[in-house]
């Protein structure tokens, strides 16, 4: 029986192997006699030493004589001892052997058993040479050759197990051996820059029976996850060979390395192998491309306690939630991690809450205070997240000042949001979201000569390649009525941009059009619209996902509310009914609706009705400023009794959009039916400043 070389001394392990003594077929000798024949040179001497001493063939001597020079670290020689034998002429020999013995029916086996091991050990002994002769040739920077040779020690298994070595009791020695070459080959492709091999080589080591440990083939999985993602190789779909019925198939690289990553956390759960935080690295980074975070969060939510500090988990959960759109559930697990007991002053955490808050008056308050918080605790080292917090700052004032009951608080609100805001940039100078929200703060206190200025810097800074800077430039210049500058802003934006995203630029151009009394040339650019909107619908579902919405995807509701209202004010009654009833149809409750059919009821002479609309809309969304104008105008007409509601709901539709001129003119007219001339002769001077320098969309809108 042969043996492979060991040293009584040592264990086996690559680059360092006891080579002191070899034990062959029950025999045993020293090698410092063949050492030193192959120190001068003398193989076939030290070659035939070794056939004598273990009763060995050609082929097995050689082979033992190769592993013992390669563990010495004399590589060149073990490589010209490989070459010095046939090795695919031994494996042809060995094949049809072992390969009837490995198959034999159960009753036969004991007979043929002591035959069996001697011949999975001779295929061990050529085999691991073969695996020598490639770990050798890549050692000497011979890459391809060495793939080649790693693949042939693949092919030869295959040969002798023809239906895979899963099943089978084969000799350790030969499953380590098979074992590292499958690990090895994907390994030389990459480093011969032979992609598309190495592609093959991984979908073959983990498609075809091998046996390997687990371990081994998680290791496989990773590096083939990891090449999938980071390589640049788009990856053709696995063959429909290896493709079961019913069975799910990636689609594409990235569908097929988060599958990969996925199966490892799942052995990691069954406590199959060791955990690996790269792993989860890996997968964040896939699942954030595809905007996936939802399903990370599920993943990190399985792991179970002990892998992460519960900390570390909350903030990283919350991280996952927020970029899927579920910001109550992420800042209540921020609101846990920022407890006094856990990590009160964690930036990131501090961070985020603020970002979050800054989306919602009703929080922003909170988030005033989490983006403070920040502020103190950046050091010297930490100038950027100083200046972050800064920014989230003055996005939270800003927001707050909504909320405001106070017209003085809401004006010191917004000064010091702007005023925070200009604190960031000698910390982010080169944010391009800073320079644009600072754009979009200007042109909100109608600072539009400013507001231009970093309009077109944010354009300059990113080369025109974000919509919403066009976006902003053109309602800018809308703003102060150089309208055939806005639409050959707008037309050149559009001719930039994929006809797939062009919904908002389209939406601005047919306001643009309206704005310019060209209602004809309006509603041509709103059935254009339409069209695309309902392409994307048909493309995305009816329920398109948290990225689709944030893109600015059109929303087919909108353009029918918008034609409906373009028909409205051109007296078309039964033209803006019909679009009305296709938003209803996407919609059936909505405040726009209920406005819509409040402007046509009040234009038939039918007030009651057209006031019962209003109230039905303020139900549904007691914030909506259009119809608490329309409602304030309706009851301005009834006599001064109804004054004080009048006035009251105007100046809560002035807390809520402080630049509505319509609102200010009605206040106007409250105040001078009531004698108050003074005050009225302000409001009109506000409605006609506010009127001068109207953007045919809110500013608050690009946010």
């Amino acid at each position: 029986m042969v043996q492979m070389p060991r040293s009584r001394s040592t264990t086996d392990s690559e680059g360092e192997l006891g080579v002191g003594e070899v034990f062959a077929n029950g025999l045993c000798m020293k090698t410092t006699e063949v050492e030193a024949k192959l120190d001068e040179g003398n193989i076939e001497e030290a070659e035939s030493s070794l056939r004598e001493g273990l009763s060995l063939n050609f082929e097995e001597a050689r082979a033992l004589l190769g592993r013992l020079e390669y563990q010495r670290g004399n590589v060149e020689g073990a490589l010209r001892v490989f070459d010095g034998i046939d090795l695919q002429a031994a494996i042809q020999r060995l094949q049809p052997s072992l390969s009837e013995r490995l198959h034999v029916p159960r009753k036969g086996r004991s007979r043929t058993e002591s035959l069996n091991t001697v011949s999975q050990h001779a295929a061990s002994l050529v085999l691991e040479a073969i695996y020598l002769k490639a770990k050798s040739l890549q050692k000497l920077g011979r890459l391809t050759e060495a793939a080649h040779e790693c693949k042939s020690v693949l092919d030869a298994v295959e040969r002798i197990f023809h239906h895979g070595i899963s099943n089978v009791q084969v000799d350790s020695k030969l499953q380590e051996t098979v074992s590292q070459a499958v690990e090895l080959l994907p390994e030389l492709w990459k480093q011969a820059g032979c992609y598309q091999e190495a592609m093959s080589a991984y979908r073959r080591a983990l498609l075809s029976q091998w046996n390997l440990e687990n371990d081994c083939c998680a290791r496989i999985q990773k590096g083939f996850a990891v090449f999938l993602l980071y390589s640049g190789v788009e990856a053709a779909p696995p063959s429909l060979a290896v493709q079961m019925d019913g069975s799910y198939v990636p689609r594409n690289n990235l569908e097929e390395a988060i599958l990969l990553l996925m199966i490892l956390l799942k052995k990691f759960y069954l406590g199959k192998t060791k955990w690996d935080p790269s792993v989860m690295e890996h997968l964040t980074f896939a699942l954030s491309l595809c905007s996936q975070t939802s399903v990370l969060a599920k993943q990190l939510e399985e792991i179970m306690p002990g892998v992460f500090h519960r900390v570390d988990r909350w903030i990283t959960l919350a991280l996952c939630y927020s970029g899927s759109g579920q910001y109550s559930t992420s800042l209540n697990l921020l609101r846990k991690a920022l407890h006094k007991q856990e990590r009160p002053d964690n930036l990131m955490a501090l961070l985020l809450a603020a970002k979050i808050c800054s989306e919602d008056s009703v929080l922003a308050a909170e988030g005033v205070g989490y983006a403070q918080r920040a502020i103190s605790n950046t050091q010297s080292s930490y100038h950027h997240l100083k200046g972050v917090g800064l920014r989230m700052l003055g996005l939270c004032l800003a927001k707050q000042s909504k909320a405001s009951l106070s017209d003085s608080e809401r004006a010191w609100l917004e000064s010091e949001a702007l005023k925070k805001l200009n604190e960031a940039v000698p910390f982010e100078s080169d944010n391009f979201d800073l320079i644009f929200e600072l754009g979009v703060q200007y042109a909100k206190h109608r600072n539009l000569n400013v507001a231009l200025h970093y309009a077109n810097r944010f354009i300059e800074a990113t080369g025109g390649s974000m919509l919403k800077g066009w976006r902003l430039l053109a309602i800018i210049l809308s703003a102060q009525q150089r309208l055939s500058e806005a639409e050959a802003v707008t037309d050149a934006a559009l001719y930039e941009t994929a006809k797939w995203e062009q919904g908002p630029l389209l939406r601005l151009k047919a306001k643009l059009k309206i704005s310019e009394s060209l209602p004809m040339d309006a509603i041509e650019t709103f059935r254009y619209l339409l069209a695309l909107a309902q392409a994307q619908r048909k493309s995305f579902g009816s329920h398109p996902s948290v990225h689709q919405v944030d893109d600015d995807r059109v929303n087919e509701f909108e353009v029918w509310y918008g034609l409906a209202t373009l028909y409205s004010s051109l007296s078309h009654w039964r033209d803006a009914e019909i679009c009305m009833g296709k938003a209803r149809e996407l919609k059936p409750y909505s405040v726009e609706s209920l406005h819509a059919e409040g402007v046509k009821l009040e234009a038939h002479g039918q007030i009651q009705e057209a006031l019962a609309a209003y109230f039905n809309a303020l139900l549904l969304d007691p914030g909506y400023v259009p119809c608490k104008i329309l409602i304030g105008a309706l009851l301005l007409k009834m006599g001064s009794k109804s004054f004080p509601v009048v006035k009251s709901l105007l100046s809560d539709a002035l807390r809520i959009e402080p630049t509505n001129r319509m609102a200010w003119y009605y206040l106007g007219m409250v105040h001078r039916n009531d004698g108050r001339i003074a005050d009225a002769t302000d409001c009109f001077q506000a409605a006609s400043i506010l009127e001068e320098s109207e953007p045919i969309e809110s500013f608050s809108s690009i946010l």
